[in-house]
């Protein structure tokens, strides 16, 4: 089996990137807070 050594940046914005956020409840909440404590994103 080969290891991976680098995780697709793609990937990675799909987990960690403010639309995924944007699915769940909590995430929007996350975003929310963020955006009352600095204006925009």
């Amino acid at each position: 089996m080969k290891t991976k050594i680098r995780n697709s940046k793609i990937k990675k914005a799909r987990m960690v990137g403010f639309r995924a956020r944007q699915k769940t409840a909590g995430g929007r909440k996350v975003n929310k807070r963020r955006r009352a404590r600095h204006g925009a994103i």
